[in-house]
This record gives C-alpha cells, structure tokens and sequence, in this order.
C-alpha cells in the first residue's frame, strides 16, 4: 500500500492531489510511489456523502488505486477537480513513520495525536491541508483542497475506524 510521497506538504494549487511522483520520490527515497487514481467505484472504506459532509462540498464522482488491500481513494467535486484523497499504508513502521513525516514534515507541520495512539502531523496552506498520522505499520494520509485542517482529521478518524486499525 502506498501513500502521499510528496516533499513538503505536497499539495497541488487548486487540487487535493500530490504532484506525481518524480523518478527520484519513487526510487531514491525508499517509499511507495504516490498511488494513482485508476478505476471509478466507490471507496471501500468511506462513503460519499461522509465525506462530502465532512469536507463541505459535493462529491461527483471517486476513483480508487490498484493498491491492495486498502486503495486510495479520490474523492472529485463537480468541476472534476480533486477535492479530498485518502491513502492507507499498511506494512512496516519504519515506512509508515517515514511516510507520514514526509507529508506533514515535524519541523514545519504542527503535532497530530488523533485518534488516540496515533501520531503525525498537519498542515494548512492557501492550497488546503493535510492530516497524516501513524500507528505501528499503518499510515493515513488525508490531504484537501479545504483550508481547515480539521477536516481532513474528521477523514482521517472515519478511515482509520472503519478500517479498524
């Protein structure tokens, strides 16, 4: 399973989506390649109108990775813009920590301990913001294309107990 693998806060003008993953990111570093939006279906793990209650906007339409066992999933709003992604990562700790940090880096992201026994950080920015936490082997990564970084934790609290982990 792959998460965002963007340096910084990784978060594209206009869009909740990661830039795509330079040949560097998914080599050099050692992490998963950014997941990419592939077949439109559902999210397996957060539903639409969740999402679009959490967010604030109209979901229109949600593509899923091919990452399996938990794909990301991009939530569109009517203009067909990304408005809200979430990545799942399950497999070691060492990547899960390495992931989370290098989507809301500690030196310039604030502390994030929601839900409880989870640990990462979030970011705002006049592009949106990101919420990423881990817990042992597992990762969540929310990033938005709304400012208020509490939606993308109120996401992030909804995968991570609907996925039970």
């Amino acid at each position: 399973m792959a998460l965002l693998a963007g340096c910084g806060p990784a978060i594209v003008t206009g869009t909740a989506a990661p830039s795509p993953p330079s040949a560097s990111t998914a080599a050099g570093d050692g992490l998963p390649p950014d997941p990419q939006p592939g077949a439109t279906e559902d999210c397996p793990y957060l539903g639409s109108e969740l999402v679009a209650e959490s967010n604030g906007q109209h979901v229109s339409k949600v593509r899923v990775s091919a990452d399996q066992p938990h794909p990301a999933c991009f939530f569109y709003r009517p203009d067909g813009k990304v408005q809200l992604t979430v990545r799942v990562y399950v497999g070691d700790a060492k990547t899960a920590t390495a992931l989370v940090n290098k989507a809301a880096p500690v030196d310039s992201s604030n502390p994030a301990s929601d839900p409880a026994g989870w640990k990462g950080g979030y970011l705002s920015s006049d592009d949106g913001a990101v919420y990423a936490v881990a817990k042992g082997a597992s990762a969540v990564v929310v990033t938005t294309n709304q400012k208020q970084s509490v939606k993308a934790r109120t996401v992030a609290k909804k995968a991570i107990a609907a996925l039970k982990l």
